[in-house]
């Protein structure tokens, strides 16, 4: 029940929606589903819901951006800087989980298109031209951050740019999807893990240098690393078995 939920943002101070519970809910009713075939109809009705607040509110083609944040009803709040927060990574996570409905719908095209959509959107926006690797947080109207890490390099947005863009090149074959998995995979390789002990390092100053040594906390735990690794295992498999290549 998402009204059971803590909002993540005071209604009384800003009324405002949040991007994170309602891609959170997609991929938890996912796993539901998978674990719960019976209730296969009643939770692919909630996803709809979930995606088509996503789609209506937090996309904005004006902006080609995924916001973080809007009004009650998709309001772009561009006077604040949590209105106009863009979070590269997490939409991009939230991308996936687009694409991972709509192949689990036998290749439903509007979320499809969507999820496709917020990829390329949203790599434009995060991807670091300077230094490589997916920035943590942009301003959507190029004005300055508020967080003093919106510049720092987290090991997790690298995790799920990872597997967008990979499950994007199994599901459309388009060499620059599997461009991009190479360019964010190799620079996360070349910068995050730790050669002498094992684990990737979590936070990374924009350049890519190593800005602690600290390998968990309440944040980073063995969540985004593994599954990353489980799900890209999962789609190179299946691109081996249907003898698709293009990827380095």
């Amino acid at each position: 029940d998402p009204a059971a939920l803590e909002p993540k943002f005071d209604a009384t101070t800003r009324p405002s929606d949040g991007l994170a519970i309602h891609m959170i809910l997609i991929a938890t009713a996912q796993e539901l589903r998978a674990a719960l075939p019976s209730e296969t109809p009643r939770l692919s009705s909630f996803i709809d819901g979930q995606a088509d607040v996503i789609i209506g509110r937090f996309m904005k083609p004006d902006l080609r951006a995924v916001l973080e944040q809007v009004g009650p009803t998709g309001d772009f709040n561009g006077d604040h800087f949590e209105g106009r927060m863009l979070n590269p990574g997490h939409a991009m996570e939230a991308a996936w989980f687009l694409l991972r409905e709509a192949r689990e719908r036998g290749g439903d095209a509007r979320l499809r298109s969507a999820g496709l959509e917020i990829l390329d959107w949203m790599w434009d926006w995060g991807w670091d031209r300077e230094y490589g690797g997916i920035i943590y947080f942009r301003d959507a109207l190029g004005l300055p951050g508020v967080e003093y890490w919106h510049d720092m390099k987290f090991w997790w947005p690298q995790n799920e740019a990872a597997i967008a863009t990979l499950m994007a090149y199994a599901d459309t074959g388009d060499s620059l999807w599997a461009e991009r998995f190479d360019q964010i995979w190799e620079w996360a390789d070349a910068h995050f893990p730790d050669r002498s002990f094992g684990e990737w390092f979590g936070y990374l100053h924009r350049d890519g240098s190593v800005s602690t040594e600290l390998k968990g906390n309440l944040y980073k735990g063995p969540f985004h690393l593994p599954r990353m690794h489980l799900v890209c295992l999962r789609l190179v498999e299946e691109l081996l078995k249907r003898g698709a290549g293009g990827l380095r």
